[in-house]
């Protein structure tokens, strides 16, 4: 066994080691429905501001996004990792956050699709919002995987890719079945300070084995692969770079998992101390991986060949064992926060949102935790096999499948979510709107990317559809466009009790804590 091999290995028995333990000691968290799903809503702004960073924040962004960006618009992708900060996570939290969690609690709601169907009356809006959050979530569910692939082959030459995946497969199962959202926080801190730190000392040993911050800038201008314009402000593609940002950093305001978050905080203070932790841990993370990404034209890699997920394990190769142990682990706290976040999403809707609803007999506490560990079950098997049938078969409809995801679900959730929230007369009419053109445009994404469909003669289209980062942008705003036009001429979809609704926000809620040692 090689000296990389042995340390990676502590490490990662220590890591699952860790995690295991607070599923079990979490799982007095999980008696009922509240406390599985979302904590019993009463979880601190440290846990809280971690758990949104890390399902911010997972391998995809380490490996799949930090290499391709950086390699594309050089250190200038450092600013897709600052907008992820102060779009993605200050103004998300400081517009989103006491709102969602204050009204989320008025309407007894526990999903992003439990909320759609409390706020606009509709029972169909809520299984309809159930069925695109399921569907979608799987292949993003299964793009978690994909960076693994590279660094567990660097460390593990004899390691099969699908074992890796089967093994996080299981630990994450383990402790979100036994601890629910409780255990999912508090492991999503620790996996957190693993990445705050992991991330700071690759970005130094990086730097280190490149002669300097300096050094390494005239590297990459000098180099074959690179050129001044990788080190300017705006990069060689400043138009790209916007979209990048605008998808990465606005796209996290409709995502389910994202948005859960807020309705497990536990009272208005909390919030406000949240906000500037979860800003903290996006600036260091994101911004850290996509400053380190913009180094990856130092080193001499095919990129037509290999793909851009080769490039961060080109980067890390030369590196010390301890700091490859590191990474690994860093990417395994990266994929497994992400994971867990998703699963219990995506079960805990499937249950409340579409099966609790088209069934014939009321369903108790107990039949609904059932059904939740089963669908959680289920969604990890699926995403797990998916993620190995892509690595293996190189599925251009899957691969493909993955991009689009993010743009679907935030194009056809961000706006009326967002309105939902802040204005009175946004109708039933206008969410059905935004979720018919969030979901088609991005079909036809996928449609367009397996060459299916031809749009090379319209200059428009061409712009539109150039890639999956495009287009999703252009969901997300015509969404936000769309739901008010929508609105005004179809007032009569507007919900009755609306005004009721809305008087929540005139005073201070908070959650009484059991175990509080009070003043």
């Amino acid at each position: 066994m090689t000296t990389t091999m042995a340390i990676t290995s502590v490490l990662i028995i220590c890591f699952f080691a860790i995690m295991i333990t607070i599923g079990i000691r979490s799982r007095k968290h999980a008696t009922d429905v509240n406390g599985f799903v979302l904590g019993s809503r009463s979880v601190g702004p440290w846990l809280s501001a971690f758990a949104f960073g890390t399902s911010y924040f997972s391998a995809v962004i380490f490996v799949g996004y930090a290499g391709q960006f950086g390699w594309t618009f050089g250190l200038s992708s450092t600013w897709i990792g600052l907008g992820n900060a102060f779009i993605g996570s200050l103004l998300a939290w400081s517009v989103l956050g006491r709102r969602t969690r204050i009204m989320t609690q008025h309407l007894s709601s526990k999903t992003m699709p439990d909320f759609f169907g409390a706020r606009f009356e509709s029972q169909g809006l809520k299984i309809a919002a159930s069925a695109i959050t399921c569907v979608f979530l799987i292949p993003y569910t299964a793009s978690l995987y994909n960076g693994l692939s590279r660094l567990f082959s660097m460390a593990f030459n004899n390691i099969d890719y699908s074992v890796c995946v089967i093994v996080m497969a299981v630990l994450t199962g383990i402790y979100v079945l036994i601890g629910g959202y409780m255990a999912t926080a508090i492991n999503d801190f620790i996996q957190g300070l693993i990445m705050l730190g992991g991330i700071v000392m690759v970005i130094l040993a990086v730097l280190n084995d490149n002669g300097g911050l300096m050094a390494a800038m005239e590297g990459i201008a000098t180099s074959d692969n690179g050129g001044w314009a990788y080190t300017s402000f705006l990069g060689p593609d400043p138009v790209f770079l916007l979209f990048v940002v605008l998808l990465t950093s606005l796209g996290t305001w409709g995502l389910p998992q994202m948005v859960g978050k807020f309705y497990a905080i536990k009272n208005e203070d909390s919030i406000k101390k949240g906000t500037v932790i979860s800003t903290f841990f996006a600036i260091v993370v994101a911004g850290g991986c996509y400053f380190l990404g913009g180094f990856g034209r130092l080193y001499d890699i095919d990129v037509a060949n290999t793909g851009f997920d080769a490039i961060i394990p080109a980067m890390l190769s030369t590196l010390s064992p301890i700091v490859i142990g590191v990474v690994i682990v860093l990417v395994l706290s990266a994929s497994m926060s992400t994971l867990s976040s998703l699963v219990l999403t995506s079960g805990s809707t499937a249950t409340l949102d579409f099966v609790a609803p088209v069934s014939k007999k009321p369903m108790s506490e107990e039949r609904k935790m059932l059904i939740m560990r089963i669908f959680i079950v289920i969604f990890i098997v699926i995403s797990a096999v998916i993620a190995i049938k892509q690595a293996r078969s190189k599925s251009l409809f899957i691969a493909q499948m993955m991009g689009v995801s993010w743009g679907a679900l935030a194009g056809a959730f961000l706006a009326p979510f967002l309105y939902g929230l802040y204005y009175k007369k946004t109708t039933k009419a206008s969410v059905v709107v935004s979720f018919i053109y969030g979901v088609t445009l991005e079909i036809v994404q996928l449609c367009i990317s397996m060459g299916f469909i031809d749009v090379s003669g319209s200059a428009i289209l061409s712009f539109v559809f150039r890639n999956s980062l495009f287009s999703g942008v252009f969901a997300m705003v015509g969404g936000l466009i769309l739901v008010p036009i929508v609105s005004a001429f179809t007032q009569s979809t507007r919900p009755k009790e609306v005004d009721k609704m809305f008087e929540c926000y005139h005073k201070t809620r908070t959650v009484e804590v059991t175990d509080s040692l009070g003043e």
